[in-house]
């Protein structure tokens, strides 16, 4: 009997684990595990291929599985270098100098060429010749005592050059395509092989943008060049049509002369916001396609197959596909099954993706798009999240006191009860993108709510995703109508949900997440604790001292400068403001931060200590804009669960044991 009853117990758990014990998430089933992260289809659509990441501790390890769709068959690859031959059904591999072709389920190895100079490699649609993208070194410097010629210059590598050559895959021979004292980047190879689109970006300090560019389409049986914009200003990526006649353009709305602008009288749009343009070759007349769709465009590809358009946008906090038809402009959103997707490929009639959602990891998808039926490739969540429970997430928006919608959504905690108190966590967009519906965060919000919190995510002003005019408030307003959004929300939110103790609400943000968290504790009481990673605290110290400081102003503080703009920058810097902050606020900052210098944390750190104010600074060792080493990261994570423990919870327990008192 006891033998029938264990048989059918283990019988019961394999076919329904969901029957017995479950448990929360941990910092653990985050951080390890394997997941699929990115998927490509052959050019015929016959194949996928799959790569896949597993990480066990500090330990990581990436391979491929090929998958024939007809037969289900597959082949395992321990390499992520592998891609698709542009025609034929084949897989590319590049060991050393070495260019192979592979049979995708066979493994068996044809060498196409030897003796590969470095670069990145592209091979033409015709197969019959490569792009090498090459590097030559720029002249070097004492490296004790050395001249900065720019503010560029800083960042290693700056004064290296890209230059383009040809090598036939027949032949051997070697060609120079494009070379220049700037850098000459490949964007795309026409179908026919015979062009080639060239960007050629450089340095213009003296006006925004600072970052101007020429687009070059190079003709390659005759080397002639003809320059299809010079100057140009605030492009991106680019891509032929499939007949070379036209151009794909991602721009922002003062690209083209402001031809796809549409803003507010005395705004400035958000170089972050992305348009989709058009453009003729043989007049230079520019389209724009997504103008008037609130959608911010990220990635995009024009269709050989059935010359469409497909593209990935922000819409809202969630990253979804779309289909644009070039001939009428008719766009269609495709029915996908995640809620983010963060990469696709689209070849002969179908769509792989790979996305994730507030309450799954990641997965893989297949989409055909005649009958827009999906079916699962990979289910990397199934076993990531198998006998755990998560707490179930509901969209929250709030009509502001201005009158308009300000999109939100809020987790609770497994097993949540309505009648009791809980504290409450208030997360924000950093940069300028929305906090997406990720679930594998460095912000992990179903692991906040696995730890008793209720999460509020807002969408305040400026962020991307909600159409020109709302990104648009991120210019030249540094926090000011974001901030209300913020505090507005959370007090709304607080009064409909009374499950929420208003006495115990933190905050945290990264970046100008980061800024924005020093920001609210400057404007309101509201918070019981709040954390900034990476945060701004001095509009002009960062301007002057990060990586991309001037750059990314040119983005928040368009034509604006410490010499004609102090009134902002005094106003809307924390460290000028020090003396309003009451909350007791926590600093985190990666003491090899290129993006925002640590002293962006250790000049507010210190401004609080010498007014008497409760705070603290945990700085990480060798770690830049993100906190990537494992064992670094995993303290990190468990520093922001001890600080809102302490304020939050009164429980101080976990910060006294990472950050014992010390006595001198």
């Amino acid at each position: 009997m006891k033998q029938y009853f264990g048989m059918l117990m283990t019988a019961l758990l394999l076919a329904c684990p969901s029957l017995f014990a479950q448990r929360n998430i941990t910092l653990d089933d985050l951080l390890n595990g394997e997941r699929v992260s990115s998927v490509e289809l052959s050019h015929g659509g016959n194949y996928v291929l799959e790569h896949f990441t597993v990480t066990d501790g500090p330990k990581t390890s990436r391979f491929s599985v090929v998958k024939e769709l007809s037969t289900g068959r597959e082949a395992r690859y321990d390499s992520l270098a592998l891609r698709w031959m542009p025609v034929t059904e084949a897989l590319l591999l590049q060991e050393g100098d070495s260019l192979m072709k592979l049979d995708p389920l066979a493994g068996t190895r044809t060498v196409l060429a030897k003796g590969l100079p470095k670069g990145r490699v592209t091979m033409a649609p015709t197969e019959d010749y490569l792009v090498i993208s090459r590097i030559k070194e720029g002249p070097k410097e004492d490296p004790d005592v050395f001249r900065i010629l720019e503010p560029e210059d800083r960042q290693p590598g700056w004064r290296d050059r890209t230059w383009l050559q040809k090598w036939d895959l027949a032949t051997g021979d070697t060609l120079v395509l494009a070379q220049s004292r700037y850098n000459c980047y490949l964007e795309d190879i026409s179908a026919d092989g015979k062009k080639l689109l060239i960007s050629s970006p450089r340095s213009r300090l003296e006006k925004r943008p600072t970052t101007v560019e020429d687009v070059i389409i190079l003709d390659v049986p005759s080397l002639k060049a003809d320059t299809l914009f010079h100057d140009a200003e605030f492009l991106e990526t680019k891509c032929f049509s499939p007949d070379a006649r036209q151009l794909l353009v991602r721009a922002s709305p003062e690209a083209f002369n402001r031809i796809g602008e549409h803003i507010k009288p005395g705004q400035i749009s958000s170089m972050i916001f992305q348009v989709l343009y058009k453009v003729d070759v043989a007049s230079g007349k520019v389209t724009p396609l997504t103008d008037r769709i609130p959608q911010c465009v990220q990635s995009f590809t024009w269709s050989k197959a059935d010359g469409q358009i497909y593209f990935q946008a922000e819409d809202r906090d969630y990253q979804a596909l779309f289909r644009l038809n070039p001939k009428n402009g008719k766009i269609d959103r495709l029915p996908v099954e995640e809620e983010l997707v963060t990469g696709f490929s689209q070849r002969a009639g179908r769509l792989a993706y790979v996305g994730e959602g507030v309450t799954n990891s990641f997965r893989a998808w297949l989409l055909d798009l005649k009958s827009q039926k999906a079916s699962l490739l990979e289910d990397s969540s199934a076993k990531l999240l198998e006998g755990i429970d998560l707490g179930e997430v509901y969209e929250w928006d709030y009509t502001h006191s201005r009158g308009e919608t300000i999109y939100g959504r809020y987790y609770l905690p497994p097993h949540f009860d309505p009648a009791k108190k809980y504290p409450m966590i208030v997360n924000y967009y950093g940069g300028c993108s929305p906090t997406g519906r990720t679930f594998e965060s460095r912000y992990p919000h179903q692991l906040y709510a696995a730890q008793g919190y209720v999460v509020y995510i807002v969408q305040p002003s400026g962020a991307t995703g909600f159409g020109q005019e709302f990104a648009a408030r991120h210019v030249n307003t540094w926090g000011e109508g974001g901030a209300e959004d913020i505090i507005e929300g959370v007090q709304k939110f607080c009064a409909e949900h009374p499950f929420v103790d208003p006495e115990r609400i933190g905050c945290i943000g990264a970046s100008f997440g980061g800024f924005m968290s020093q920001y609210l504790v400057m404007k309101t009481d509201i918070f019981a604790a709040a954390i900034s990673h990476a945060g701004i605290s001095d509009i002009t110290s960062y301007w002057g001292e990060g990586y991309w400081g001037y750059s990314y102003c040119e983005v928040s503080t368009a034509h604006n400068y410490p010499w004609n703009a102090r009134d902002m920058i005094f106003n809307q810097s924390p460290l000028f403001n020090a003396p309003d902050v009451n909350t007791p606020i926590l600093f985190l900052h990666g003491m090899a931060d290129t993006n925002v210098p640590v002293g962006e944390s250790i000049q507010m750190f210190t401004a609080l200590k010498l007014l008497g104010k409760e705070t603290a600074f945990v700085a990480v060792k060798d770690q830049d804009h993100h906190i990537l080493d494992y064992p670094k990261r995993v303290k990190w994570q468990n520093t922001i669960f001890a600080w809102f423990a302490k304020y939050l919870k009164d429980d101080p327990t976990l910060w006294d044991a990472m950050y014992p008192p010390v006595e001198l």
